[in-house]
């Protein structure tokens, strides 16, 4: 309850400005080159922070001044600092990073203030062209300094700014549990709303990785239809769609102790809080005991690992940890036997796309989503999915033609998807087919890059008509 409090108090930092919203002028002059600032909440292992990373990458490609500031990175979650420093192009323009020690996740409103000033100041010694914001921590704190920034460049440098934030996915939380947790989450939504109501009016768009993500907003009175625009956030699809030498589907398995026969259900997620795991464990645990060619392949680490697989040894299921960040290239692994859940612990993203090309079916039974990454990358690498029908989940595994889609906490009804799709290896395969070929174009890395270039120069064009406005009236 505390939190939620705290998140009411981080409220009262945010003054709006007062009049209303410009539409977009489609008459803007192009700026081919910008200095653009990201801001992330968290460099760790995580699909925002991937989409965040790519983005930095493929505009620093085309020749921008590229920014990425981030907070501690904290957990056993992963990182990826070391590739935002190491990234360099072929002309040699690299990512600069700036890490903001008050930017944390937990909402704290002293540590909140500090947090804000300190990007405040970083925006303002920058001077970008566009402050892009990830993530509702950082999507808030991070709009608000760069409004009120500004305000300081239009006055002191006639320096027009474009704010942009993307939403990966939602605040809101599920209601969920006993009386009181359902009383505290209920109060944090409001909050949430309440606060991302107030940062859109201090941006000049919205990107939505899933059209889900703008409906909802739009539900809850944040912001208006124009300030939005959906951009699928991309990837590097080449090392999905075109296996590296060692790592076919067969040579991968050999590497996992896994056999061609054997029926490899994976999930590639982390190991958390909403992510489904239980519901997986509560699914199929039974169906292990019967079908003993069936395997559970978890690619990923987390804060509930050990609750996790002390359960599923509960249930007497044998589990395999095999935690090498080189996976899969290591020499081939002796499972224990007879295991049927192979933990892979924390790997590194270039790990994914063999591991993934490892399984029979991708089951994603998250209840809290934008448009989870994990589903078109299993549909690039020819794996169908089976997942449940949240947020933005369903427009990438549309039900019946790219996968399977299975109501929120419906346990049995998760089992009989796994069943169908091992008694039909036909579906599986035309599924996965139809969604290769869609995600091939929809979700590569370079067209984001080139959706979101447009979407800076409205805001661009946004940011200069408040500018040439505020001069008029001074």
């Amino acid at each position: 309850m505390a939190q939620a409090f705290s998140l009411c108090l981080l409220l009262l930092n945010l003054h709006l400005v007062k009049g209303c919203k410009q539409k977009f002028d489609h008459s803007y002059t192009l700026t081919t080159h910008m200095r653009i600032l990201h801001i992330s909440t968290r460099l760790i292992l995580g699909g925002s922070q991937e989409n965040t990373l790519l983005s930095c990458e493929g505009q620093a490609r085309l020749g921008h001044d590229v920014h990425l500031a981030y907070g501690p990175i904290l957990g056993p979650e992963g990182s990826l600092l070391d590739r935002a420093t190491q990234f360099r192009t072929s002309t040699g323009k690299k990512i600069t990073t700036h890490q903001v020690p008050n930017l944390v996740r937990e909402v704290a409103p002293r540590t909140d203030q500090r947090g804000r000033i300190e990007l405040r100041r970083l925006i303002e010694m920058l001077s970008p062209d566009i402050v892009h914001t990830h993530s509702s921590k950082a999507g808030i704190l991070g709009r608000l300094a760069a409004w009120d920034a500004s305000q300081t460049l239009a006055r002191e440098r006639n320096h027009a700014l474009g704010v942009v934030h993307t939403i990966h996915g939602p605040p809101f939380m599920p209601i969920e549990g006993g009386p009181l947790h359902r009383c505290k989450v209920r109060l944090m939504n409001v909050a949430y709303t309440l606060a991302e109501r107030k940062a859109a009016n201090r941006c000049d768009a919205i990107v939505s990785v899933a059209d889900a993500m703008t409906t909802t907003f739009l539900a809850r009175g944040i912001g208006t239809p124009s300030l939005y625009t959906t951009v699928r956030s991309g990837m590097e699809i080449e090392p999905y769609t075109s296996p590296a030498a060692g790592e076919s589907r067969d040579e991968i398995r050999a590497r996992l102790g896994l056999a061609s026969t054997d029926f490899v259900v994976g999930t590639v997620a982390r190991l958390a809080q909403h992510k489904g795991h239980d519901d997986v464990l509560d699914a199929l645990g039974p169906l292990l005991q019967t079908h003993l060619d069936w395997k559970l392949l978890w690619v990923g680490d987390g804060w509930w690992r050990q609750r996790l697989l002390a359960r599923a040894r509960a249930l007497g299921i044998v589990v395999a940890e095999l935690d090498s960040p080189a996976l899969p290239h290591e020499a081939p692994v002796k499972l224990v036997t007879p295991a049927q859940l192979i933990l892979t612990g924390l790997v590194l993203p270039t790990r994914i796309p063999g591991l993934m090309r490892g399984m029979d079916l991708l089951v994603h039974p998250s209840y809290r989503e934008g448009l989870p990454r994990t589903v078109p990358q299993a549909l690039l690498s020819n794996v169908c999915p089976v997942a449940y029908d949240v947020d933005g989940t369903r427009e990438a595994c549309k039900d019946q033609e790219t996968g399977l889609l299975v109501l929120p906490g419906d346990v049995a009804g998760l089992r009989r998807a796994v069943e169908r799709l091992y008694a039909d290896s036909d579906a599986r395969r035309r599924f996965a087919q139809t969604g290769h070929d869609w995600c091939v174009t929809e979700f590569d890395a370079r067209r984001m890059v080139a959706q979101l270039f447009d979407v800076y120069q409205h805001a661009l064009a946004h940011a200069r008509t408040r500018l040439e406005l505020a001069s008029a009236i001074s």
